[in-house]
């Protein structure tokens, strides 16, 4: 079924829309040809948020160049309502348009966040106030921690819960999203790529869409490669094939031992290194750009990265068994031959 209902809010879309994170990595007109390009093809939900740069207002810009009905999903990542307010009011004016359909709390990561978020002067009452206003319809929570999304879909706080889900970060279909479906609180699926670590789209897309009552966000950058996943998304032919299942099988074996979950179990670092960024950052530059390197957090948890002491607690504490210290190392050298080239 290629269609669906997003839990409560009415919204009905299709099953994969459009993730706007790719596309500031290239030029301002590159990029509005995209997205054009994806509505035309009968792409209706494109989810961006006030973090990703220029993606918000190059998808306003492609917005006021069609008459296709869109419905669009943003975020901040202020945990507080006059933040997130503030965040809102920039959204609007980059996206062009009087209000937004899904406006989410963006990138809580957790239970002290969440907290934050639906306390007193939190996120949630700003999301609430600016929903009586009118000028976003559905709220929405999105976290890289399952056990926050148990807890958040347990409370029913927000009509929408976004959270990672792959064939290497399976495990959402195991609670999170049986949940939250039983509660009809609307899934969307980021990382259906795990963030780069995935590059066959047949495979990654196959497996996201083969379980039912999910919304896939996959975000692309030029036409050609959104005609692959639109292809694949199209064909309704879903279920994986014995061959398939082996390939996956294979990537999971290989990705096994050097690909962060992001649980966070390996914290605390006696050096404070954030060390799932770290682990992340490959992927994380592959989306967001080069300049991804010098956003204020992510420049001081490399330089943090540079004390490790090579103590291996984190690597003890791992579930995985990843060697955390050799890829902490190893990833930090990578930065430094990337900024050498730049």
């Amino acid at each position: 079924m290629k269609r669906i209902i997003l839990g409560n809010t009415g919204l009905e879309i299709n099953r994969m829309g459009f993730g706007g994170i790719p596309i500031q990595r290239v030029k301002e007109k590159e990029a509005v040809d995209t997205v054009l390009h994806a509505i035309r093809s009968g792409v209706d939900f494109i989810d961006t948020s006030r973090a990703y740069n220029t993606s918000e207002r190059r998808i306003g810009r492609a917005l006021k160049e069609t008459d296709g009905k869109v419905v669009i999903a943003s975020k901040s990542q202020s945990k507080s309502a006059d933040g997130l307010l503030k965040d809102l009011e920039t959204s609007l004016k980059e996206l062009q348009v009087g209000h937004i359909d899904l406006y989410q709390t963006h990138f809580v990561r957790d239970e002290k966040d969440y907290r934050a978020v639906i306390g007193p002067n939190g996120a949630l009452e700003g999301l609430l106030k600016a929903k009586d206003q009118g000028l976003i319809h559905h709220i929405g929570l999105t976290s890289h921690s399952l056990d926050l999304l148990d807890t958040v879909i347990e409370e029913g706080l927000f009509e929408t819960v976004m959270a990672c889900f792959s064939f290497l970060e399976p495990a959402a279909e195991d609670n999170v999203i049986p949940k939250a479906l039983a509660k009809n609180i609307g899934v969307i699926a980021m990382k259906s790529f795990s963030g780069g670590m995935i590059d066959n789209s047949r495979l990654a897309l196959k497996f996201a869409l083969s379980r039912p009552g999910v919304v896939l966000i996959p975000g692309v950058e030029n036409k050609d490669l959104f005609d692959e996943n639109w292809k694949i998304f199209e064909s309704g032919a879903w279920e994986l094939t014995p061959g398939e299942e082996a390939e996956i099988a294979e990537i999971r074996k290989k990705a096994d031992r050097v690909f962060c979950r992001r649980c966070d179990y390996c914290q605390p670092c006696t050096e404070h290194i954030p060390i799932q960024h770290i682990l992340g950052i490959k992927s994380m530059v592959k989306r967001m750009g080069p300049e991804f390197l010098e956003r204020g957090m992510i420049k001081a948890g490399l330089e943090l990265a540079l004390n490790c002491t090579q103590c291996g607690e984190c690597a003890a504490r791992c579930p995985y068994g990843l060697p955390i210290p050799e890829l902490i190392r190893e990833n930090l050298e990578w930065v430094e031959d990337l900024e050498s080239e730049l």
